[in-house]
């Protein structure tokens, strides 16, 4: 079976290492492997955000300086 690997510098491996051990993991993979889950999910949580389009930013610009909120 395939198993992914990476590769790190020895002063990051060294970093991770002593983070694993302070965070309380049973492993450095363990720890990297967490790391990676939480910051991929924020990544991918933001490019799902629906964005405004450009065509409907100009009509709720247009509507607030009607309103006076912006010049």
């Amino acid at each position: 079976m395939f198993k992914p690997k990476v590769k790190l510098n020895k002063e990051l491996m060294d970093k991770c290492t002593k983070a694993a051990k302070l965070m309380g993991c049973c492993s450095v993979d363990e720890f990297i492997a967490g790391i990676l889950e939480r910051e991929t999910e924020t990544i991918l949580a933001k490019e799902t955000t629906s964005e405004i389009p450009e065509d409907r930013t100009a009509d709720i610009k247009r509507k607030l300086q009607g309103l006076g909120y912006m010049d």
